[in-house]
């Protein structure tokens, strides 16, 4: 960190904005890691397959279990969100990133794809795949308000007319396009539609939801994300000093 900030002094009259200087500032740091790991750009990277993101029937029995599901159902609580930190730490780095950068520190998919390197559609696809994998890891906690499920209710919650897998597959994948408000309006129409004739589907729309609006909020309600919030306004103070300083200088 010292050595990325000390690097960047002598750039900062080139910024005209902080949200610039945050970018670069970030590339500068990726670089300066993966200079530090020495770790070959050939080495092999654990891939994330939406197979094994998607929940199987069991999982989706017991979500749709409850009535009236909503985004706020799947909440934690302050003295759960070390569970939070734990999931994200279990993501590959390559997906892990993306996370952070796009959930937690909110920059938008063309900045993370500068400071990454990787294309804007890459981006959205680790994206997705990282927050499917939070979501995952999260639920393995999850407990829903009813613990027994009759047969008659399990009917009514997943019904056998639901349509098929093959199709919820094809609707997981779009999710946080759709959630994001990416999707274009055909695809938004129909995914909807095939929401509205599918109860698990919807309920898992509700805690990916949950999932993305707990990483969103995450560092601003922990102690650590206080401090660092602080530690960052600090900064940016000085840093715009700073630039004040050289361009009078100039």
């Amino acid at each position: 960190m010292q050595e990325v900030l000390v690097k960047s002094i002598g750039y900062l009259p080139k910024f005209d904005s902080p949200k610039a200087m945050l970018v670069w500032l970030y590339k500068v740091a990726k670089n300066r890691c993966l200079m530090n790991r020495r770790r070959s750009k050939f080495a092999p990277k654990e891939e994330l397959s939406l197979d094994q993101l998607m929940p199987d029937r069991k999982e989706l029995e017991q979500l749709s279990a409850d009535d009236n599901i909503n985004p706020e159902m799947f909440a934690i609580r302050s003295e759960e969100v070390g569970r939070l930190r734990d999931a994200i730490q279990r993501l590959p780095p390559q997906y892990r990133i993306v996370l952070v950068l796009r959930d937690m520190e909110g920059l938008t998919d063309d900045e993370v794809a500068e400071i990454t390197g990787l294309r804007p559609g890459t981006v959205r696809v680790r994206l997705h795949r990282a927050r499917l994998f939070v979501r995952k890891e999260l639920m393995k906690a999850w407990k829903p308000r009813r613990a027994k499920v009759s047969r008659a209710t399990r009917s009514q919650t997943v019904p056998t007319s639901q349509p098929g897998p093959a199709r919820c597959k094809a609707m997981f994948a779009e999710l946080s396009d759709y959630l994001d408000e990416q999707l274009d309006d055909s695809l938004c129409e129909e995914l909807e539609k095939h929401l509205d004739g599918c109860a698990p589907c919807k309920v898992f729309l509700a805690s990916l939801e949950a999932t993305i609006a707990e990483c969103r909020k995450s560092p601003s309600e922990s102690p650590a994300g206080q401090k660092t919030d602080r530690l960052r306004r600090e900064l940016t103070q000085n840093y715009r000093r700073t630039v004040a300083a050289l361009a009078a200088k100039s």
